[in-house]
């Protein structure tokens, strides 16, 4: 049947963020860094904002959007609350610093988004992280404070990733796919946190992503439920109701079906990769309007450490 690894990772390269936009967004944090720092030394003494980059650019798998825009989180933490002040107050003190920066600055529930042009974003989140605490706990608008570790989430990441780094590849297509569909399809945290409990590697990413996506869907069908796995291991789908429940199954079925067609049955790689498109957009490339002459020995899945064949769905 059609191989189209090739394929997947020249899609790989597409989503990845250029040198230029990256090298733009660290000035931008760096520049946010500073004013927050000088604010808070002027205004709050007692106040001593530390910083640590965490999500999706912390774990490898930030994507630029088909819109060409992407976003960056850069947690702000203090080690105290001198004035005992509550998290709208926080925010809002942590808002004031960065005002004046672009002319899009919201102020949303659980963070700062400082817009950057259509071009990028940087989400501030603001945490206290007293000594004696197990765990930061983050600020929430109108709210009391909500114990918070994105640290664990890294952690839990980087304890599940793979040598040949398809992880971080299936994670990278699996929210390009929810990017292309949207329709208040999963955020890019879930569908991380989904990639890591059901990934099946293989040489191949075709094979791996046709694979993993029938064992999320095995597990969701067991139990729909999508668990943090980091304080406080929150259920990310606990508030989906039941049409966007829906909605994400019936996508998910529609994509397993097109990828055991690409993967199992067409021979031709521009068909095989049209079939893929459906799903993940147009950036994903054509292939060659050629049938593939044998069968590839990989096309039978293989779980990770074993020599058994893998057979799902």
């Amino acid at each position: 049947m059609a191989n189209t690894h090739t394929l997947f990772q020249q899609f790989n390269s597409k989503l990845q963020i250029t040198d230029t936009k990256k090298e733009k967004m660290m000035t931008s944090r760096d520049n946010l860094r500073e004013k927050i720092r000088k604010y808070f030394e002027e205004n709050h003494e007692g106040y001593n904002p530390a910083f640590f980059i965490q999500g999706s650019y912390k774990m490898g798998t930030m994507i630029r959007t088909k819109d060409d825009t992407c976003d960056m989180d850069d947690g702000v933490y203090f080690d105290s609350n001198p004035d005992d002040v509550t998290c709208t107050t926080l925010q809002t003190w942590v808002k004031s610093a960065v005002d004046g920066t672009t002319d899009d600055i919201q102020h949303r529930r659980k963070c700062i988004t400082v817009n950057y042009k259509s071009d990028y974003n940087i989400d501030l989140p603001i945490y206290l992280f007293e000594e004696g605490d197990d765990h930061p706990s983050l600020a929430v608008k109108n709210a009391e404070w909500k114990e918070d570790d994105p640290k664990e989430m890294v952690a839990s990441f980087n304890s599940k990733k793979d040598k040949n780094g398809q992880l971080k590849r299936i994670v990278c297509y699996l929210k390009a796919w929810c990017d292309h569909k949207r329709e208040k399809m999963p955020s890019g945290l879930a569908m991380t946190i989904l990639a890591m409990n059901d990934l099946v590697t293989n040489g191949r990413d075709d094979i791996a992503l046709k694979f993993t996506l029938i064992q999320i869907e095995k597990t969701l069908k067991n139990k729909f439920g999508c668990i943090v796995p980091a304080t406080p291991h929150d259920d990310i789908f606990a508030n989906y109701d039941e049409v966007r429940k829906q909605n994400f199954m019936d996508n998910l079925a529609s994509f397993i079906v097109d990828a055991k067609k690409a993967v199992d049955e067409e021979k031709n790689e521009l068909k095989a990769s049209r079939l893929w498109q459906k799903h993940l957009g147009d950036r994903f490339p054509d292939g060659e309007d050629k049938n593939e002459k044998t069968v590839n020995a990989q096309s039978v899945a293989t779980i990770a450490g074993t020599s058994k064949p893998y057979y799902a769905g």
